[in-house]
C-alpha cells in the first residue's frame, strides 16, 4: 500500500511552513531569526524561545518506553489534534467518508463534521464487538478511515484482536486504533504490529494513566509516511515548551504510574462487585478501562440524584446500545466509597 496515494491532492502538493529554526543546522548562541523577546520571560523560568517543533527530546525519551522509533511517533495537542489532522490530510471534504462504530468516542464524528466528511455508522454488535459483515458492506472507494476504540469508550471492553486484524488486512485505507485506555487492559497494545500493517495508526494519550490531562498531550504511532504527512500539516509549534518539559519529567516516574494503574484496576474490580449488589443496578458491564458502564433502573433520575450530592458521573443513556446506562470513572478508594454510599441511599 502506498500511503502517499491516500492523502488529499492538495496535501500532496503542500509546501509546509518552514520555521526559523528549521533553516539552520548545528549550534548557535545568538538567535535573531524568530522575532522573539531576547530578554526572557516575566516568570521564574524563561519561555521566550520557540519550542522544538518536532519535540525530539520528548520523543526520544518516549521511544525508550514505548519501543517506537522517533520517526514513527507524532505528538499532538491531545489525541484530538491527531484525529483532526487525519481528516485534514487524508479526507477530501464533500467526497470521502469514514466509518465509526457506535457507541464510541464522540470526537471522531465531531471532527468529521467540522471537516465536511461523511460519517458512516456501523453499530457494534450487542456484545459491543465489531460487526465485520456490515463494516465490509459500508466500505467503498471513498472510505479513507475506520476508527476502532479499544478498550472502547463508553462500553469499557477490548475489541477482539483477530477482528481488528481482519479489518487491517482487508481495508485499503487507514485503520485508527484508539488505545487511550490500553494501560488498564489485559489485551496488549497493537504497537508491535506497526511493522506489519502500513495502514495502522495507533492513538494513545497522557491524559489517563499518566495523569496529565491538563497538559493536553496525545500520541500517534504509525508508519513513517503517515507520520511525515501529519508533521507536514500540523501547526509548526503545536506542543509548547512547558508541556514538553513536564512530560519529560513525568516519564522519569513510570514506577508511580504503574502503581496507580494497579490500584485503579483493583478498585475497578471491587467497585464492580459492590455495584452489582445494588438493587437499582440492573447490569455491570466488564471493563478493561478506568471506568465502568452500568445499567440502572432510571438513569436520568439516578444521575440527577448524584449531582444533588455533588457526585458527577456521565449519563450515556441516550447513546445507542447504552440505553439506561451511566459511565462511572474509577476514583480513589474514598471517592468510590462516597459514590457507593450515595447509590445505596437511592436503592428502591
Amino acid at each position: 500500500m502506498d500511503i502517499n496515494n491516500l492523502q488529499r491532492e492538495n496535501i500532496k502538493n503542500l509546501r509546509p511552513y518552514s520555521t526559523a529554526r528549521d533553516e539552520y543546522k548545528g549550534q548557535a548562541s545568538v538567535f535573531l531569526d524568530a522575532n522573539e523577546n531576547g530578554y526572557g520571560s516575566p516568570l521564574d523560568q524563561n519561555f521566550n524561545r520557540y519550542p522544538d517543533p518536532l519535540q525530539l527530546d520528548l520523543k526520544d525519551a518516549l521511544s525508550k518506553i514505548k519501543g517506537v522509533p522517533i520517526e514513527n511517533t507524532f505528538l499532538g495537542n491531545g489525541s484530538d489534534e491527531a484525529i483532526d489532522l487525519l481528516f485534514r490530510a487524508f479526507c477530501e471534504p464533500g467526497k470521502d467518508n469514514v466509518i465509526i462504530l457506535p457507541p464510541t468516542y464522540g470526537m471522531y464524528e465531531v471532527s468529521a463534521n467540522i471537516n465536511n466528511v461523511e460519517v458512516r455508522k456501523v453499530n457494534l454488535l450487542p456484545s459491543f464487538q465489531l460487526d465485520l459483515e456490515k463494516i465490509a458492506e459500508a466500505i467503498d472507494q471513498h472510505t479513507k478511515l475506520i476508527f476502532i476504540c479499544s478498550p472502547n469508550n463508553p462500553t469499557g471492553n477490548s475489541i477482539i484482536r483477530t477482528d481488528i486484524e481482519t479489518v487491517l488486512a482487508n481495508f485499503n485505507g487507514l485503520v485508527v486504533i484508539d488505545e487511550a485506555y490500553i494501560n488498564y487492559a489485559k489485551q496488549r497494545t497493537f504497537i508491535p504490529e506497526l511493522t506489519e500493517y502500513p495502514n495502522l495508526v495507533i492513538l494513545q494519550t497522557f491524559s489517563k494513566a499518566w495523569g496529565l490531562a491538563a497538559l493536553r498531550l496525545g500520541m500517534a504511532f504509525a508508519a513513517r509516511p503517515v507520520i511525515d504527512i501529519l508533521n507536514k500539516v500540523k501547526p509548526p509549534y503545536n506542543i509548547n515548551q512547558a508541556t514538553q518539559d513536564l512530560a519529560l519529567k513525568a516519564l522519569e516516574n513510570i514506577g508511580q504510574v504503574n502503581d496507580w494503574i494497579k490500584v485503579t484496576v483493583a478498585e475497578r474490580e471491587n467497585l464492580s462487585q459492590e455495584l452489582a449488589a445494588l438493587s437499582l443496578v440492573k447490569k455491570v458491564y466488564p471493563s478493561d478501562a478506568n471506568f465502568i458502564l452500568i445499567e440502572v433502573i432510571d438513569a436520568l433520575k439516578t444521575y440527577d440524584a448524584l449531582v444533588e450530592q455533588g457526585i458527577i458521573v456521565r449519563d450515556r443513556s441516550k447513546v445507542s446500545l447504552c440505553e439506561g446506562c451511566l459511565r462511572i470513572t474509577i476514583g480513589t478508594t474514598q471517592e468510590n466509597q462516597i459514590l457507593l454510599a450515595a447509590l445505596k441511599s437511592l436503592n428502591p
